[in-house]
């Protein structure tokens, strides 16, 4: 079983532990092996073999005990968007390198009560401004199944430690699409849960009405152990926590799609679809049926105008939460200025990458004084809109389903215009907006070989239904189990 540890799920990981098949200490150097040998993807940006050795040590012991719970001894790796105090944390920013929280993100130390491992910090777009984990300043992360492909972002380095067996699970985030876009680029499940059910505590912010946590892995069962130790108010700490116990996701995995309503909106298939995406979300969609759910078309007719709105609502909300990198408590300070002011603007300058510059920049334009209320406000009433005809649309189906992306992963290093990523989050913007629960379950594969996923859609607190779907997809498709050449 040793040599291929890397290809077992986190659930059949959890059973061998507890079975005393292996023991963590000997997964945890396994994986810390491997990342070791496969640095050149660029998914890692810390790791501590002796703070992942003590860690695991101590899984051990409660395994030998008997009090540990289901999950101890397996292990993950976290996006480092998320503070922890045994590795730096960056945000992928030259802002905050070398930089050392003195406390643990919520979901970074519930994750550890739950007895996992952690394995280091992933790389990611700077402070998840990106589609693409080109925009990270300590270098890309390159996709497993074609590394001269990029991974998706912003938790790209997340999604390529999972697809190329460096983690068996990871943490991420997504604020437009930055889970569900790189796990679709990858070949992996990912799910955003409901705006709230995750603690933002300890998650360094880009956009505060939208970043949500969610779990990255290779099954939908995977997805809902982890995603059933994340979530839990937090109300002490996290004032968009949802006041909600923690729920065992995994109960309804087994249910029967019988009579589901899958609801197909019509905006998400026009001309924009490459062909090849579209095959294999129809085919998807087609074994669903098999399984007895129904098709059912539907309309979200303000899709595209959630691109503008995002890109005003989330900008302006960066403007301000990145203000507090000032070089003046923490992170990078310029070492030459004249005086305070030109501190902050050496500072700023420097500590920022072109991507973030440039969403500060929108973000304070559209939020200034004769532009509020043209831009910052409409786009809020729009925002609103964009939720209603959700819930319209749920009245006639159960859950929603289409692409991703309209495209598989493109070239890394491509020549983009930044638009043009912008235009990438088209399918994935809506729900974000919304605060609706979304998904991505590997679908087949397109052009060049590169993974397609499924995008899955809920309607509030639905994150049970959503991993029961995609469960049930999981268990007549084998796109999931599939690995990269090499890896």
């Amino acid at each position: 079983m040793a040599a291929d540890l890397h290809h077992q799920s986190v659930a059949q990981l959890a059973a061998a532990l507890r079975a005393r098949q292996v023991s963590a200490v000997e997964l945890a150097r396994h994986f810390l092996g491997r990342i070791a040998q496969h640095a050149d993807l660029g998914a890692f940006l810390a790791v501590d073999e002796a703070v992942t050795l003590a860690q695991a040590q101590a899984a051990d012991a409660r395994l030998a005990a008997g009090e540990a719970p289901l999950l101890a001894g397996v292990p993950l790796a976290h996006k480092d968007i998320f503070v922890t105090r045994d590795w730096p944390t960056t945000a992928g920013s030259r802002m905050l390198a070398g930089y050392r929280s003195p406390f643990d993100a919520t979901v970074v130390r519930r994750l550890a009560d739950a007895g996992m491992v952690g394995l280091g910090k992933l790389n990611c777009d700077e402070f998840a401004m990106g589609s693409a984990n080109e925009n990270s300043a300590f270098g890309p992360v390159k996709n497993p199944w074609n590394p001269a492909h990029v991974p998706g972002g912003s938790s790209g380095g997340s999604a390529a430690a999972v697809a190329a067996g460096l983690a068996p699970a990871a943490t991420g985030t997504d604020t437009g699409g930055s889970i569900r876009q790189p796990a679709s680029f990858c070949g992996l499940t990912g799910i955003k849960p409901t705006y709230g059910r995750a603690s933002r505590y300890g998650m360094i912010a880009f956009a505060s009405s939208l970043d949500q946590a969610g779990p990255m892995a290779r099954t939908a069962e995977d997805c809902a152990l982890l995603l059933s130790s994340m979530c839990g108010p937090d109300l002490d700490r996290d004032s968009t926590s949802l006041d909600l116990p923690a729920e065992d996701f995994k109960r309804h995995l087994n249910d029967s799609l019988d009579g589901l309503r899958i609801g197909v909106p019509r905006e998400f298939f026009g001309e924009g679809l490459a062909a090849d995406v579209r095959a294999a979300v129809d085919a998807a969609l087609a074994e669903l049926e098999k399984r007895g759910a129904r098709r059912v078309e539907i309309s979200l007719p303000r899709t595209e105008l959630a691109i503008p709105v995002y890109y005003i609502i989330a900008p302006a909300e960066a403007s301000s939460n990145l203000s507090r990198f000032d070089g003046v408590k923490f992170g990078h300070r310029a070492r030459d200025y004249a005086d305070l002011e030109d501190m902050y603007k050496k500072t700023r300058a420097e500590g920022f990458g072109a991507e973030v510059k440039r969403r500060i920049m929108t973000g304070t334009y559209v939020l200034s004084h004769g532009y509020y209320d043209a831009y910052y406000l409409q786009a809020q009433k729009l925002r609103r809109m964009i939720a209603d005809d959700f819930q319209a649309a749920f009245k006639q189906c159960d859950v929603i389903a289409g692409p991703v992306a309209p495209t598989v992963a493109w070239a890394l290093g491509a020549e983009r215009d930044p638009l043009a990523d912008y235009l990438a989050d088209i399918d994935t913007l809506p729900a974000s907006l919304a605060g609706l629960p979304g998904m991505s379950v590997p679908a087949g594969f397109g052009a060049k070989g590169l993974p397609v996923g499924l995008q899955l859609i809920g309607n509030y607190l639905q994150e049970g239904r959503l991993l029961n779907v995609a469960h049930q997809l999981q268990q007549v498709t084998d796109f999931h189990l599939r690995r990269p050449e090499g890896f």
